[in-house]
């Protein structure tokens, strides 16, 4: 249920994302990645598995309802080198890296992900010059939904708690 529940806000999330004119006017294309937010709540929130179908039916369901293949295949690279950097840079721990820490690398690691694909099928590497612009994008939109989902995950904390206090095969719903 929360699983679904995550794969549904961070479709709406990344939808209404859409109608948001993008801050990076220094960088075409780049947008503020508010869908991460969820991404981010998901990997701290779940186990990795679970994790990892919340990214995954993000994905496809965002691509399903307003996509074409090739954004499907920019949006797969992008989620794939994101969420591996991601958790594995988790993997540290807290005392290492914060969560702002680990939603920044996850945006610069997307749009590296996305540049990999359009060097691939435009068969030219040149399109990696374009990499500093997107990586400051990355950066200043990695910052934000770190900072957001710091947050968010304060008050999602006391919640989880209060459930497993619950008797057993009680759920919060």
């Amino acid at each position: 249920m929360f699983i679904t529940m995550l794969v549904a806000q961070a479709v709406v999330i990344s939808f209404f994302e859409r109608f948001i004119p993008t801050p990076f006017a220094f960088a075409p294309g780049a947008k503020l990645g508010l869908g991460n937010l969820i991404t981010i709540i998901s990997i701290f929130t779940l186990p990795l598995t679970d994790s990892a179908k919340v990214v995954s039916f993000r994905l496809l369901v965002s691509t399903f309802l307003s996509g074409t293949f090739s954004t499907f295949l920019y949006g797969f690279a992008g989620t794939l080198f994101s969420f591996i950097i991601m958790t594995t840079i988790k993997q540290l721990g807290p005392k290492r890296v914060s969560i702002i820490g680990i939603s920044v690398m996850g945006g610069i690691m997307h749009n590296i992900g996305q540049l990999v694909v359009f060097a691939l099928i435009g068969q030219s590497w040149l399109v990696l010059n374009y990499l500093p612009i997107l990586s400051f994008s990355g950066i200043l939109s990695g910052f934000f939904v770190g900072l957001t989902g710091n947050y968010l995950l304060t008050k999602i904390k006391p919640l989880q708690e209060f459930q497993k206090s619950l008797p057993d095969g009680w759920v919060i719903r």
